[in-house]
C-alpha cells in the first residue's frame, strides 16, 4: 500500500519522501515502484518519460526526520494500534509546517486515537487508499470529531483534484464503510470452508460467476493478507462486540503459521 501511495502522488507531479523501518524495506519497496512503471510503461498507460519523470520525485530513506519539511504526510504501516500511535507521536515532533495535513491510511483503526497521540488532532484524517492504489480510484475519507472541517477539505480536494481519486466519506468508525461490509463477508467465506461447507474453489467460483464479483472472497483473503483482515476483524469485534466481526479459528492458525496468502507465497491458495 505505501508503495502504491508513494507511486500515484509521485505520477501526479508530488513531490514525495518515502521513509521504512530499514534499508533492505526501503529497497523492496522502491523495486516495487519501480516495477508497478515499468509495467505501466509496457501496457501503454505511461511514457518511459512519464515513469522517468515519476522516479525523480521520489526520495528514499530510513530516517523520519527528513519529514520535516512536509505538508502531508500519509502513513502507511502495519495494521496496529500502537505502532502507528507511536509513528503520529514523532510526527507530530518532527514536521514543522503548523498548517501540515497528518493522514492515516488505516482500514479499521479510530482515527481519533492517532489524532490524540498529537498536539494537533485536528489536522488528523484518515485517508484510506484501495489496493492495488495505481487502479482503484476509490478513498475513503473519515474526520475524527476533532478533525477540522479545513483539513477534511483540503484533504478532499488532494485526493480529487491532485490525485483524481474519487472521495466517499465516513464517520469515525472501526472498518469504515467498505470494510464494513467487506470483512464480513470474508469470514463468512472462511467458515465456510472451515465447515467443509464447500472447497475454495467452488466458493470463489460461485461468488465470481454467481454474482459478477471479480475476485472470489477466499482468493481476495490472500491478495488482501490473512493477517491484515485479522488486524481489521479484531478492530471492528473490540469497537462493535458483533460476533459476525470475530476472527474463526482457521483464519487465527494460518496467521499463527505464517500462511498469510500471496506475500508469503501460501494462503487458501499456493503462489509459487
Amino acid at each position: 500500500m505505501g508503495s502504491g501511495i508513494a507511486e500515484v502522488h509521485a505520477r501526479s507531479g508530488v513531490d514525495v519522501v518515502v521513509t521504512e523501518v530499514n534499508q533492505p524495506a526501503l529497497d523492496a519497496g522502491k523495486a516495487r515502484i519501480e516495477k508497478s512503471l515499468q509495467r505501466g510503461v509496457k501496457n501503454g498507460k505511461l511514457t518511459p518519460e512519464d515513469a522517468e519523470s515519476a522516479l525523480s520525485r521520489l526520495r528514499f530513506t530510513t530516517d523520519i526526520a527528513e519529514f520535516a519539511d512536509r505538508e502531508l504526510v500519509i502513513e502507511a504501516i502495519l495494521e496496529q494500534e500502537q505502532a502507528k500511535v507511536d509513528v503520529f507521536r514523532q510526527l507530530d515532533k518532527i514536521v514543522e509546517a503548523e498548517d501540515a495535513l497528518f493522514a492515516s491510511n488505516t482500514s479499521s483503526i479510530p482515527i481519533m486515537k492517532l489524532g490524540m497521540a498529537t498536539s494537533r488532532p485536528q489536522q488528523v484524517v484518515g485517508i484510506h487508499f484501495f489496493n492495488p492504489v495505481p487502479v482503484l480510484p476509490l478513498v475513503e475519507l473519515v474526520p475524527s470529531l476533532l478533525t477540522s472541517e479545513e483539513t477534511a477539505r483540503r484533504a478532499e480536494e488532494h485526493a480529487t483534484t491532485a490525485l483524481g481519486k474519487t472521495v466517499i466519506r465516513s464517520q469515525d468508525r472501526a472498518g469504515f464503510i467498505v470494510n464494513s461490509l467487506l470483512v464480513p463477508y470474508l469470514l463468512s467465506a472462511i467458515r465456510m470452508i472451515e465447515s467443509g461447507f464447500a472447497s475454495a474453489e467452488d466458493i470463489d467460483r460461485g461468488m465470481e460467476l454467481g454474482t459478477a464479483h471479480p475476485m472470489g472472497p477466499l482468493r481476495l483473503s490472500d491478495l488482501i493478507g490473512l493477517d491484515t483482515i485479522k488486524a481489521i476483524a479484531d478492530s471492528m469485534y473490540a469497537e462493535f462486540k458483533e460476533p459476525l466481526y470475530s476472527s474463526p479459528p482457521l483464519l487465527l492458525r494460518m496467521v499463527d503459521a505464517g500462511l498469510l496468502g500471496k506475500k508469503s507465497g501460501r494462503g487458501f491458495y499456493s503462489y509459487g
